[in-house]
């Protein structure tokens, strides 16, 4: 069994009813929900002319293999409307996986850790309220540590 740690997210439409469904097809299609984070707002990042997103972390325990996980969590955005034509666009949902038991993976569909999630506040507050004690597997830092240490300004508020 795998616990893997997601973050899911949206800008487009319905915000809150967005991560909802999200929450329930993940619940359907990839495993039990563990944990959950509060609902984050956060400003764009990368491009910043687009509404502000809300986010969500989630711990889930699943039979799934990462790249299994990835092709139903892209298999779900897909199903919801996701459309991709602008890269780091607005979008009606986002789901990424940010770690997955100590695993690290870099293939041409799924890199693991996320890259770059020590970067994003966004990815690491939430994901701090529901797993502060987790260890980066590449950076043995833990994610509160990794929340401590992280230079984005990004506003991101608790709703």
């Amino acid at each position: 069994m795998n616990v893997a740690y997601l973050l899911i997210g949206g800008n487009l439409g319905n915000r809150s009813a967005n991560l909802q469904n999200a929450l329930h097809q993940i619940e359907k299609n990839c495993g039990k929900i563990l944990d959950l984070s509060a609902i984050y707002e956060t400003a764009a990042w990368g491009l910043t002319n687009q509404p502000s997103f809300y986010n969500q972390a989630v711990s889930i325990e699943t039979i799934l293999e990462p790249k299994a996980l990835m092709e139903q969590l892209l298999s779900i955005e897909t199903n919801m409307g996701r459309i991709r034509s602008i890269k780091l666009g607005p979008r009606l949902i986002d789901l990424d996986i940010l770690l997955i038991n100590n695993l690290i993976l870099n293939t041409e569909t799924l890199i693991l850790p996320h890259p770059a999630m020590e970067e994003r506040r966004f990815a690491l507050l939430p994901l701090a309220e529901i797993a502060p004690n987790l260890v980066h597997p590449i950076l043995q830092k833990t994610v509160k540590e990794l929340l401590m240490d992280c230079k984005d300004t990004l506003d991101v508020q608790k709703l």
